[in-house]
Parts: structure tokens; sequence; C-alpha cells
């Protein structure tokens, strides 16, 4: 997922988080289903357990079991209002699947390309002619 790391804005004094990428070194070691499994597990660490969904009380709690402690108030209520789609103030599986893939430039990236390929190789099936 996104491990937190104190970078370069921490050593400046600023305080903020720098993330470092993680999903596309899961996605090439597990594969997309393997992907998912760890995205899932990701948000039942964060989802408020009654709910099944994450709210902003669930992250503030949980943030922390995923290297996330230095969050601050503000980045939390910006990343629940970013991935929520259905505007219910939460963060479902699909909202927060969305979210991660969203924070994740190498992946979106990757996504483009093996998408531009199947849909490639989709076009070019059904021109050949048999």
């Amino acid at each position: 997922m996104m491990a937190a790391s104190a970078g370069a804005n921490a050593e400046r004094g600023k305080g903020a988080v720098d993330f470092e990428d993680l999903l596309p070194v899961i996605a090439k070691k597990l594969g997309g289903e393997g992907l998912m499994r760890e995205l899932e597990k990701g948000f039942e660490l964060l989802m408020d357990k009654e709910k099944r969904v994450i709210t902003l009380e669930s992250l503030r709690r949980n943030s922390a079991l995923l290297g996330l402690h230095d969050l601050k108030e503000d980045e939390i209520v910006s990343m629940v209002r970013e991935g929520d789609i259905d505007g219910d103030g939460a963060l479902n599986i699909m909202e927060f699947c969305v979210l991660m893939f969203r924070l994740s430039p190498q992946l979106m990236e990757d996504s483009c390309f093996l998408l531009q390929q199947a849909l490639q190789h989709e076009l070019h099936a059904s021109t050949v002619f048999y």
C-alpha cells in the first residue's frame, strides 16, 4: 500500500508526510488478484468494524496500523472527502480501492498502458477476417 516515511519535507522542518508508492511493487509481485486482496486487507484494517466502511473516526484510530501515524486532521478529512464518490461521508471497499489507485501514479500509468494494449489486441482480433 502506501508506506509513510520521513522524507525531505520532514527534514526541512515542514513535518509533512511523504509516501512511498508500494502498489506497483505489490502488483508486480502478486499480480492483479493479489493486489486486490492486499487492498482488501488494508481496507479491513482501516474500516469501522460495525459499519463495514472507513469513517473519519476509524481512519483516525486505525491509520497508525499502516504506518500513517503522522497524518494530520486535515489530511484525514481530505482523504475521505477525495475518495467518497457517493457522498455518504465514508469509504466503502470500492471507493477505497479507487482512491488507492488514484494515489499511485505509477500504477495508474501501468494500468493505462495495459488497458491500451488490451484494447489494441481486441481491435486487431475483431478486424481479422476468417
